[in-house]
């Protein structure tokens, strides 16, 4: 595997552009993603019961397991709790950017992302739509106008592209992705695009997805808050030329590699651009029973706003920590719990086999005033273990969300 400067556009086939159209007051607001070829599809959504018009729509596509060759995505409006209207118009998106590209609106998937319970200005979107398809190349300019037209309160853009061999061929996955905010596991928790050249079944797309998606998207939060409108959208074109993957081979797990990677980067960068962070965290809870406990363990800490705002005061407050273990419904001995900080700053033991440790205050500021940092938990009662990633909870975050609708 090998990482390159790009991003959407990278694999053979696709075409992006991001543009200026006016939903939000200044910055780009309207991207698309287009595949010249037929593609195969691939998603997965938002759990929370209260979902927006474009996550519907693309249920219903996704399912009738049709070829996909667009997605057009807003910024600034989020589509979110508009009633019969909100249908009406992501279906008028989505039939939209399908005149434009001689394409069945069938073949359309709509993403939107913003305010919610506002209707979306569509005398401001239609025209939007025709003119942007216009500017829709091949070129990196291309996908990084197209990232940063998806961005809402996002303080810079998140793109990846990497390169495989599978025999003869080179494959190539790359992928944008939102989020800053309302970013909690369960997923899916913000918006994420990505795109490939490789051949492969529709079926095998979708169950690497599923998968992948539980180690990665699924493993990250901000604040605890799961969006109405989220969504992981992959395409799939086949222009590589690879002999089909439709078999869970070598080759697949050679491309779920590639793809869990480029699923766990975007994830990261989501939570390194945390609304207000000033921190990123990495928990690890390792020797557990198995896989499911590690995940709702290292969950349960970094979701705890009271571990968070311990790493934003600076504080090694691993009581709260073990707290957070112990209401996240996994049972465990605590006496034989150990439990470490590391960062750049050094690494320091804190409570060792259930046991509290005089520690140097001092060494664990300094570890703690780092910007990356990790906790470790050990559990001594298996060989399981999971990561999951967070950020520090600062008073920047309750500025930027208490004016965020005005």
């Amino acid at each position: 595997m090998q990482i390159i400067d790009g991003g959407v556009t990278s694999p053979k086939g696709f075409k992006a552009a991001g543009n200026y159209i006016g939903v939000k007051k200044k910055r780009k607001d309207l991207s698309i993603v287009y595949s010249e070829l037929p593609a195969k599809g691939a998603a997965t959504f938002t759990t929370n019961v209260v979902k927006a018009a474009p996550v519907i729509w693309n249920q219903r596509i996704i399912n009738s397991k049709g070829n996909i060759q667009a997605i057009v995505v807003n910024s600034g409006n989020a589509n979110a709790c508009t009633g019969e209207q909100g249908m009406i118009d992501t279906n008028s998106m989505a039939q939209t950017t399908a005149n434009c590209l001689n394409l069945k609106k069938e073949e359309v998937l709509v993403a939107s992302t913003g305010v919610i319970g506002v209707p979306l200005p569509m005398d401001i979107i239609h025209p939007g739509i025709e003119k942007t398809v216009t500017m829709l190349a091949s070129s990196r300019e291309a996908s990084m106008e197209a990232a940063e037209a998806i961005m809402t309160t996002d303080t810079f853009s998140k793109e990846i592209a990497v390169t495989f061999s599978l025999g003869d061929k080179i494959v190539t996955i790359a992928g944008m992705a939102k989020g800053s905010g309302m970013i909690h596991p369960n997923m899916a928790t913000m918006l994420s695009f990505i795109t490939m050249d490789l051949n492969i079944s529709g079926e095998l797309l979708q169950k690497a997805l599923s998968e992948s998606i539980v180690d990665s998207y699924n493993m990250i939060s901000v604040d605890g808050d799961t969006s109405t409108n989220d969504m992981v959208l992959v395409l799939a074109n086949g222009a590589a030329g690879n002999d089909i993957i439709d078999k869970e081979n070598r080759e697949y797990e050679i491309f779920k590699k590639v793809f869990n990677y480029v699923n766990t980067y975007l994830a990261q960068q989501i939570v390194r651009d945390g609304e207000g962070a000033g921190k990123f965290l990495e928990v690890s809870v390792k020797g557990a029973k198995t896989k499911e406990d590690a995940r709702i363990l290292s969950k349960s800490i970094i979701t705890s706003n009271l571990v968070k705002t311990a790493f934003f005061g600076e504080d090694a407050n691993w009581g709260r920590i073990l707290c957070a273990m112990g209401y996240s419904g996994v049972k465990f001995d605590t006496g034989k719990v150990t439990i470490q900080f590391v960062s750049e700053g050094g690494d320091i033991t804190l409570i060792k086999e259930g046991i509290p440790l005089k520690f140097n205050e001092e060494l664990a500021f300094e570890i703690l005033h780092e910007k990356d940092i990790k906790i470790i938990a050990f559990l001594g009662e298996g060989n399981q273990e999971a990561t999951a990633w967070g950020c520090d909870l600062s008073y920047e975050y309750v500025r930027i969300n208490g004016d965020y609708r005005t």
